[in-house]
């Protein structure tokens, strides 16, 4: 499409991604040879930005850090494979707890991390969600200890606010490079939230989760899916490769991180890169998701 170029930087660092990533999050409900097909199938169409996180695999009382696990096994098998993908994982979330971003946490929770995904270096490495009992200069400490260290290469965040985001800056000698919001036609707030807005500002990366509404695309029965199957009606697509477009339209640039199951939903995503949405086209779904009628 137009306004999404074939490779995105991730912020103002050397990190060149395709415009869709994959993500683990599902990784660990297959074994290791599925999750073989699927990377290797996501890396294939270009989706180079591989997205993890340490309590990918929890399911409550077990299973934290099997994604990882899986992944690493995946790039152990797969000679080369590591230099083809930017490697990006999140830390930060302690069952039980459920938030740390301690100093002491986030070292250990990166060291584990690159022990269960066997490699020297995390591409990538995010804090997870928001903990607001570690004050902000102990946060940037730790994270500048793990890049001054050589285990990390660039920093984001996800699930934060603009203005938690605007305050872990205020003590970090470098730029993050990515920023991690809930992001679709069905929930579009990063748009109005400021989100987006400070991704311009500041020449952050916008990775979107769920952009296919956590599984609505397929539903069919709500306003947003309506208007989806008719765009993608009317130019012969499937509605899901709609949906990411309606992501990739923006002027922030921002990178939908799929987690599909399926070989054959990978590489059809491709196909969202073909799908110019017209001005219309994307305000109509934009106003369908928020369910108040545009002045």
């Amino acid at each position: 499409m137009a306004d999404a170029p074939a490779l995105r930087r991730l912020g103002e660092s050397g990190l060149v991604v395709g415009p869709i990533a994959y993500g683990c999050w599902r990784l660990a409900e297959g074994d290791v040879a599925a999750a073989r097909e699927k990377v290797l199938a996501a890396v294939d169409c270009g989706w180079t930005l591989v997205d993890t996180a340490d309590i990918y695999g929890w399911d409550g009382s077990r299973g934290f850090g099997d994604a990882e696990r899986i992944l690493g096994e995946v790039l152990a098998a797969e000679p080369g494979l590591r230099d083809r993908i930017v490697l990006a994982t999140k830390g930060g979330i302690r069952p039980g707890v459920p938030y740390d971003w301690s100093a002491e946490h986030l070292r250990a929770a990166c060291e584990d991390s690159l022990r269960r995904l066997g490699v020297d270096v995390i591409d990538l490495y995010q804090l997870h969600r928001p903990d607001v009992l570690t004050h902000p200069e102990e946060v940037a400490g730790a994270l500048e200890d793990l890049v001054a260290r050589g285990l990390v290469r660039e920093l984001g965040v996800s699930n934060v606010t603009t203005s938690q985001l605007d305050l872990l800056s205020r003590f970090l000698d470098r730029p993050l490079a990515t920023t991690q919001p809930e992001l679709s036609a069905w929930h579009s707030d990063p748009v109005r939230d400021g989100t987006l807005d400070q991704c311009l500002a500041r020449t952050i990366t916008p990775l979107a989760w769920s952009p296919l509404g956590g599984g609505r695309v397929a539903a069919g029965d709500d306003p947003v899916a309506e208007v989806l199957g008719r765009i993608a009606g009317d130019r012969g697509v499937d509605p899901s490769s709609v949906a990411l477009a309606f992501v990739l339209r923006h002027p922030a640039a921002p990178i939908p991180i799929l987690g599909t199951q399926q070989v054959a939903r990978i590489r059809r995503a491709a196909e969202a890169l073909d799908v110019e949405l017209s001005r219309a086209e994307w305000y109509a779904l934009y106003q369908a998701g928020t369910g108040q009628r545009l002045p």
